[in-house]
């Protein structure tokens, strides 16, 4: 089974914490849906199959992340990943100069739209930027080519800062889908 999908997520999930809130040696939690883990390993398992797929995963990520615990409740599975995953996402991912640029930029008391906008556009060329109407989110960025990510940037203006949500595009697929 490829389970590289699966570690760059959880890898980019961290690197996007540390450069939010600042590197801390601790462990780390995710959360993910079991559809979402399918996705990330093109399988098609239930929870408990799930469980016994990612076993090999925490043996092959082990020498980077550390010993990774998996729990779940239902089809919600949490990964907690060791303070030495966190050391090696900090010693040795350097910062995506996109996302870097783009966390500095809305963390600024007065960012606009327009100043992510223009953080979006000195990256790519091919960028989509929409105004959604459908009450959860204000906007919709993301770039064209899924380059240098393949996020969907899903931002709320709240009048005195602006707050994003990140997801694949098929789990923000989902999200659309859930809410028609």
């Amino acid at each position: 089974m490829d389970y590289t999908k699966l570690k760059n997520h959880i890898i980019d999930m961290m690197k996007e914490e540390q450069l939010k809130l600042g590197y801390r040696s601790e462990a780390f939690r995710l959360y993910y849906p079991l559809l979402s883990l399918n996705r990330f390993l093109s399988a098609d398992h239930t929870a408990p199959q799930m469980r016994s797929a990612l076993k090999p995963f925490c043996a092959a990520v082990r020498a980077e992340l550390g010993e990774i615990e998996i729990s779940n409740q239902g089809d919600r599975f949490c990964f907690t990943i060791p303070k030495e995953g966190s050391d090696y996402v900090h010693a040795h991912m350097g910062d995506t100069a996109f996302l870097s640029e783009f966390i500095r930029a809305i963390e600024k008391h007065g960012c606009t739209i327009d100043d992510l906008l223009a953080v979006f556009r000195g990256h790519s060329e091919h960028v989509h930027a929409e105004k959604i109407t459908d009450g959860e989110f204000d906007y919709l960025i993301y770039f064209e080519d899924g380059k240098p990510d393949d996020f969907r940037y899903c931002l709320t203006d709240e009048g005195c800062h602006i707050i994003y949500h990140r997801f694949t595009p098929d789990d923000y697929k989902d999200l659309i889908a859930s809410m028609e």
